[in-house]
């Protein structure tokens, strides 16, 4: 792939941003009008608290426009050549979970009975998710003409490719999609936090993508990174608008799935080091606070408050520093997963 995909890849991103930029403005008043607040849960810092009544459901910010400009970009090569339709596969599950992510958007602002801004439950949440998951693994696994490494496990640095059975492939796909999905949701706390770490993360599987020849993947990969750089317009402290279910689950979902069509899904937990992050401390945190209610007869828990962005909160780090320093974190890591794929 010569350097002109590369630069058509990046122009579509910039396209992509100013489309976004444009319309957010009428978009975020059209949130407030209708009274798409967030709710803020009564245990966060006074800082949260402030944010009570900011619009949620602001993914659909970065979904439409992505939707818009692949179609644009690609039905016409898809039509004529029959190459690129592997790019719709992430785009139907950036729409599913969004779509999803809404409906629990809408419920947690609606909610008059439970816990302040919780939506659909857990329960049905996950399942929902393990369905659009299971219909993407499922795509790639058993249409694997159209998928380059489709039942198969790329083990970097020593750059061996393993190939698996669908029966191990799907489910391993859809554990990695549906975590992916959670962990960026967990990550979703903090003004412009999710959004600059999940375009970190796409940047570098963009950049990856471009290594393997996988064109479409590549303008994909950009045009999300575009979107959510308008997104960050809005989202940047103090934010105007905040994301919700409806981008993070998105995203978490969609980036899963771009991570096994490049084949390089082991090393997401390293370019997205941060929801990796944020994930293993809801899990630790749960641990420990059960554990010790059982054998020690008291509450005792490892963090202040998880997920980790909570933790350095009440620890008395700025929302700026924890947002550029987890920022920064992430950057790196993007930088050392794109390294490994090289070697």
């Amino acid at each position: 792939m010569g350097q002109g995909s590369l630069s058509l890849a990046l122009s579509v991103g910039i396209i992509t941003f100013l489309l976004g930029v444009i319309w957010g403005e009428p978009f975020v008043e059209i949130l407030r009008r209708l009274r798409m607040g967030k709710q803020i849960q009564v245990e966060l810092s006074e800082q949260h608290q402030k944010k009570v009544g900011t619009p949620t459901t602001g993914g659909i910010m970065i979904v439409i426009p992505v939707v818009v400009v692949v179609i644009a970009l690609n039905i016409a090569q898809v039509v004529q050549t029959g190459n690129g339709a592997s790019t719709f596969l992430p785009v139907i599950v950036l729409v599913g979970f969004s779509i999803l992510g809404f409906i629990d958007d809408l419920e947690g602002i609606r909610r008059t009975r439970g816990p302040i801004g919780t939506g659909i439950s857990a329960r049905a949440k996950f399942n929902a998710q393990l369905i659009l998951a299971g219909f993407a693994a499922g795509t790639i696994s058993l249409f694997n003409g159209g998928f380059s490494f489709a039942n198969e496990l790329y083990i970097p640095l020593i750059g061996v490719t393993i190939g698996l059975h669908p029966i191990i492939f799907i489910p391993i796909a859809m554990f990695i999609i549906v975590g992916t999905s959670n962990a960026i949701n967990l990550t979703d706390g903090l003004d412009g936090l999710a959004g600059i770490i999940t375009a970190s993360a796409f940047a570098s599987y963009g950049v990856i993508a471009y290594l393997q020849g996988q064109i479409f993947l590549v303008q994909l990969c950009f045009i999300i990174v575009g979107a959510c750089f308008a997104f960050l317009w809005y989202n940047a402290h103090p934010a105007q608008l905040f994301m919700g279910d409806t981008g993070s689950l998105a995203l978490g979902a969609t980036l899963g799935t771009v991570a096994v069509m490049t084949g390089q899904w082991l090393l997401l937990p390293i370019i997205a080091i941060v929801p990796v992050a944020e994930t293993i401390s809801v899990i630790l945190q749960v641990a420990s606070a059960r554990y010790s209610r059982k054998y020690l007869g008291e509450d005792r828990r490892i963090f202040r408050q998880a997920p980790l962005h909570n933790h350095f909160d009440l620890g008395g780090w700025s929302e700026t520093q924890i947002v550029q320093r987890f920022w920064l974190v992430g950057i790196l890591a993007g930088m050392v997963g794109v390294a490994f794929a090289l070697l």
